[in-house]
Parts: structure tokens; C-alpha cells; sequence
């Protein structure tokens, strides 16, 4: 429709030939372009994302859509992020474990929990082995954090954490989380 209104217009007259198979050369050539651009927009490596990986707890989507809140599973099963300062987990400095929501596998210790200021719940260090870290990451986004048990996204580390301790802050989604007071 586009290269019928320029064969018929003034620009592309006999006398400019010449720049009308230029004129159509490039509307072929950006029509190409764009064709595979959004080829490969739409079926990138980030599109592709493996989830082959067999976890200890492993349920169906439908399994745990019936377990987690409609947050919870946006947060753990989609990598969602929650709305900041949302979480009462993030002003709790009680004693006691923090634990994965989806699977109560602990996660952090109240001990190495700080006020960074940010509005989700601070660690800078988890339990080790019952947390994994996704190999890909930057100073911005940090690198991501699933529970090592079920796969549940629980949020980010970065290395801007208490310089005295290990220098990391693990920025976790509360709704990832449920707290056991010490005394339980």
C-alpha cells in the first residue's frame, strides 16, 4: 500500500527513476530488518529460559497456585519483585529463622538481618546450602536468589552490604519468607 502511493505520487516520476528503485531498495532492505528483528526480539535467549533443573520439593504450576497467594506465586514461581516497605518482615528484628513460604526450608537467621533502607527484608548472609544464585547478574540488578529446596524466587544479592560482616545484601521479597520466633 506504502509503495503504491509513492509509484504514484510526483517523487516517483519517469524523470526520477533513478530514485525510485533507490527509494524501494530501502523500504525492502528496513522491511527485511524489522521482519528479523522482531524474529529475533520474540525468540531470544532470554525468552528460552531453562527450567530443567529437578528440585527435592517439585510440585506442578496448578500444585503450587493452590498452595502460594497470588503474590507469593507471582513473586516465587514468575521472579516477580513485591511493592517496597509492603512487607511487616522488614521492620521485624525478632529472634528467631526466616524460612522459605513455599517449603519452610531455612533460609537466614534474624542475627545477620540489618535496616538497609530499601523496604524489603536485608540479610548479608544466608544459611548455607539451602540458597542458590542464578549465574548471571550486575551491580544493578544484582544477582538472583531461589530457595536451593523448591526453586522459589526469593529476591537479589548485591554487594553493597555491611562492609564489618561480608559486604552482601540479600534483598528478599517478604512474601518468599515466614518467620519462626526462636521460642517456637
Amino acid at each position: 500500500m506504502l509503495l503504491n502511493r509513492f509509484r504514484n505520487e510526483d517523487i516517483c516520476s519517469t524523470t526520477n527513476i533513478k530514485n525510485k528503485n533507490i527509494l524501494l531498495f530501502i523500504m525492502k532492505k528496513f522491511g527485511l530488518i524489522c521482519l528479523i528483528s522482531l524474529f529475533i526480539g520474540c525468540n531470544g535467549i532470554a525468552q528460552k529460559k531453562e527450567k530443567t533443573k529437578h528440585f527435592k520439593v517439585s510440585k506442578t504450576e496448578a500444585e503450587w497456585k493452590a498452595q502460594l497467594s497470588d503474590l507469593q506465586y507471582y513473586v516465587m514461581r514468575e521472579e516477580g519483585t513485591e511493592r517496597a516497605f509492603s512487607s511487616p518482615l522488614d521492620k521485624n528484628f525478632e529472634k528467631g529463622v526466616y524460612v522459605c513460604s513455599a517449603c519452610e526450608t531455612p533460609l537466614f537467621k534474624s542475627e545477620n538481618k540489618f535496616n538497609s533502607g530499601t523496604g524489603w527484608p536485608s540479610f548479608d548472609q544466608e544459611i548455607k546450602g539451602n540458597v542458590e544464585y542464578t549465574s548471571t547478574g550486575n551491580s544493578y540488578f544484582g544477582q538472583e536468589e531461589h530457595c536451593a529446596v523448591c526453586g522459589g524466587h526469593l529476591g537479589h544479592v548485591f554487594n553493597d552490604g555491611p562492609r564489618e560482616t561480608t559486604g552482601k545484601r540479600h534483598c528478599i521479597n517478604g512474601v518468599a519468607l515466614k518467620f519462626i520466633p526462636k521460642n517456637e
